[in-house]
């Protein structure tokens, strides 16, 4: 699994709060930490992009 953050980001942090194993704030938007999302942080990764606000937060 591998997750992007799109220009929709409107750094409001829930990302960060619900998987910051895989998220960070950047100076703008929140970004991806990660090249590829480990097993074990999959599921919170999911969930940070289902309660993302603006879904800018885009799974593939």
């Amino acid at each position: 699994m591998k997750a992007r953050i799109t220009e929709d980001c409107i750094s409001c942090g829930r990302c960060v709060e619900i998987c910051p194993e895989v998220f960070e704030m950047g100076d703008d938007l929140a970004q991806v930490k990660v090249e590829v999302v480990p097993a074990e942080h999959e599921e919170a990764t999911q969930q940070a992009a289902d309660e993302c606000p603006t879904s800018a937060i885009i799974i593939e």
